[in-house]
């Protein structure tokens, strides 16, 4: 143990340890220095606003600008703004970024995604109404027929055109459903007079 001492306080030991200390000051000093160099510390890019821009515009801003882009999936169709446009951006308008950075869009579809019409045949009028809801259908008018079921719908509409459940329609799509008026339809009518 005391020669381990001594040699800690020797003059050998000493010289040692300041030679490491220099090299490793150096080390940090030259790494600090090709890491600001390399990566444009302080150099910022300000993000374009890209809302509203059709998708062929914004790659030639994203390009001017010095920044990459990748489109995420189209989200739902938002009819207030035109189609294949930029809905949203990642990072947001305004913010400061390194060039080459890669900004995310969100992009408006061409239309409404497609639905399933329910099958809602022979089901209530007011069932029916909901469940188109529910998928995001809608209900354009009731038209009522000779049936014997009372607002029971027995077809249904779109744009003049009988469809069947299982169709894909556009969402918000507007139906006409062909209800009973809960009379008896006349070739099934029983007179009374024929006996």
């Amino acid at each position: 143990m005391k020669q381990f001492l001594s040699f800690l306080k020797s003059r050998v030991f000493l010289i040692q340890l300041g030679l490491a200390l220099v090299v490793l000051i150096l080390f940090v000093f030259l790494a600090l220095k090709w890491l600001k160099s390399s990566t444009n510390h302080g150099e910022f890019v300000e993000v374009p606003d890209f809302s509203k821009m059709s998708v062929m515009d914004m790659r030639k801003a994203v390009e001017d600008a010095g920044l990459r882009y990748q489109v995420l999936d189209s989200s739902n169709y938002n009819p207030d703004y035109p189609r294949f446009s930029i809905l949203d951006q990642n990072p947001p308008a305004g913010n400061k970024v390194k060039a080459n950075r890669k900004i995310y869009f969100t992009v408006n579809p061409s239309g409404y995604k497609k639905v399933t019409v329910p099958d809602i045949v022979q089901v209530t009028q007011r069932n029916a109404s909901s469940m188109l809801r529910a998928v995001g259908l809608d209900v354009q008018r009731v038209t009522y027929i000779d049936e014997l079921g009372r607002d029971m719908v027995y077809r249904m509409k779109y744009k003049g055109k009988h469809i069947k459940p299982g169709d894909k329609l556009p969402k918000t799509s507007k139906i006409e459903l062909i209800c009973g008026n809960g009379k008896i339809p006349g070739s099934a009518r029983v007179q009374a007079d024929s006996e």
